[in-house]
């Protein structure tokens, strides 16, 4: 196997000068809360997203990044990705008009159906309490560019 250049720690600076928006919509539209799901983060923080997969967003409120463990999330919904793009840790996710948070990472669980993107913000709740609709517009980006 390769080395790899986030469990090496080799970034001094971020190495993302700029980056396309992921633009997406939701699919799915989930309700409900764990305090025990137990995601595996794992270290890479980046993932590129391909036109037409369907990936799931999951919120925590839990400090967490690559290699960490997540019991507290709230579901968010499933999107359809319509521009595919690279996904970085700190992205900032939108869904129609509400700012949800920014990624903190992903667990692979359910492999290769799709991936989970793990979100942090608060309120800790779900899609279907924060009135999302099937359809919204998903927007992911980078803070800066």
């Amino acid at each position: 196997m390769g080395r790899d250049p986030y469990k090496m720690k080799m970034f001094e600076k971020d190495p993302y000068a700029k980056k396309t928006e992921i633009i997406g919509e939701l699919v799915v539209v989930l309700d409900g809360t764990f305090d025990n799901r137990g995601l595996e983060l794992i270290i890479p923080a980046s993932r590129c997203l391909q036109r037409s997969e369907i990936h799931e967003l999951i919120l925590t409120d839990e400090d967490s990044g690559p290699g960490s463990k997540v019991n507290k999330i709230a579901y968010i919904g499933f999107f359809e990705v319509k521009q595919g793009g690279v996904i970085l840790k700190g992205d900032k996710v939108f869904i129609g008009n509400q700012y949800i948070g920014e990624v903190t990472g992903y667990d692979e669980t359910h492999m290769p159906n799709h991936l989970n993107i793990v979100i942090f913000g608060k309120p800790r709740i779900s899609g279907l309490e924060r009135g999302l609709e099937l359809r919204d517009k998903v927007i992911i980006k980078k803070e800066k560019e």
